[in-house]
């Protein structure tokens, strides 16, 4: 059975690091950005490779400013 590999894009203007993807992911893929949007939020990134591609976090996105992507792995 093939892995899936993960990865997310994030919106960095609409996000207003609100955090809730951050509780909402299980294996701890994402955190705020120690950088700014251009309205002041700490946007979300990823921080590890860790990502399954389960889309908790951009299910849980208010503002739907997360797009998860999945690719199998050989």
């Amino acid at each position: 059975m093939a892995k899936i590999k993960g990865s997310i894009i994030v919106n960095k203007e609409r996000c207003k690091g609100c955090d809730i993807c951050v509780s909402a992911c299980p294996f701890k893929v994402l955190q705020l950005s120690n950088m700014v949007n251009s309205k002041g939020y700490h946007y979300t990134q990823m921080v590890n490779d860790l990502c399954t591609g389960c889309a908790s976090c951009a299910v849980m996105c208010p503002d739907s400013c997360i797009t998860v992507y999945r690719q199998k792995q050989e």
